[in-house]
């Protein structure tokens, strides 16, 4: 069971979650640009929310290969304003926001967000776990190799469990030592890891679940699904859906708590199927 206490409400869920992508950047490289206005990041939230997302996660800096990495100034300008927006229409909305930055975490739970998602684990910017620490903000800890600019350069090969299982290890002993935490764990498939490894990651979860935290899958729409079925998601991302779903589907089945896609709407409907099995 997911149990988050937030500075809005009190959560838990004893099924899969769905995490609904909200990208307000201009250079997402599936959705850029579609939802970086006010009006349209409110229709899409409003959009996800009726399909089932229980989470929307917002983000201002896309950290796909080979993008310029937004500054510290370009990413609070982004993301403040629609969470202020989204909170606004949406008081009950469980809102997430995607940084590597303690300024902007700290902007947008000031503005009403309840849940910061790193990427980097902690790793980039050195305020981040003892601002998360002190707080006790709900926590979503990416495992994560490099820097912004150089993670993607990386695909870590061999025993990627263990490693993994090790970065979660000394992480979560950093926030732990500013009391109780609330940490959720992502293994960060996608960035940095070989097409086997990340399929590895998939198939055993509970071998770097980490104190028997729940884990956060995301893999709506990366490349280890169009590099094995050769579609050509640059010219039509919507190609890659179908397979998107397959692995979600297996990755709830192997035990994960949180799935993070685009497509809301398919994801809800396969938690559905999932849960009639058990």
């Amino acid at each position: 069971m997911l149990t988050l206490r937030t500075q809005n409400k009190n959560f838990s869920s004893s099924r899969p979650v769905v995490m609904g992508i909200l990208n307000v950047t201009p250079d997402s490289f599936s959705d850029g640009g579609h939802y970086n206005q006010i009006d349209s990041a409110l229709r899409h939230c409003e959009e996800m929310l009726c399909d089932g997302a229980e989470i929307i996660d917002i983000g201002g800096c896309s950290t796909r290969p080979n993008n310029e990495i937004a500054t510290e100034s370009e990413e609070l300008q982004r993301v403040v304003p629609i969470v202020k927006a989204i909170r606004k229409r949406f008081p009950d909305a469980l809102l997430s926001i995607d940084t590597f930055r303690k300024s902007v975490a700290e902007g947008c739970l000031g503005e009403g967000a309840d849940i910061i998602n790193d990427i980097s684990g902690g790793l980039f910017d050195e305020k981040m776990l003892p601002y998360i620490g002190e707080n006790q903000v709900p926590y979503i800890m990416m495992h994560c190799v490099g820097t912004p600019e150089t993670m993607h350069q990386y695909a870590l090969d061999g025993d990627i469990h263990q490693t993994v299982y090790d970065f979660f290890a000394e992480q979560c002993g950093k926030l732990d030592s500013f009391g109780q935490q609330q940490i959720i764990l992502d293994p960060g498939i996608g960035f940095g890891k070989s097409l086997k490894t990340n399929y590895a990651l998939l198939h055993d979860l509970n071998r770097y679940r980490f104190n028997n935290l729940p884990i956060l899958i995301g893999i709506s729409r990366k490349s280890m699904i169009w590099k094995v079925l050769g579609t050509d998601y640059k010219n039509n991302p919507e190609t890659i859906e179908n397979g998107t779903t397959v692995l979600n589907t297996i990755a709830m089945m192997n035990g994960a708590d949180i799935i993070r896609v685009h497509n809301v709407k398919k994801t809800v409907e396969a938690v559905k199927l999932v849960e009639s099995l058990f």
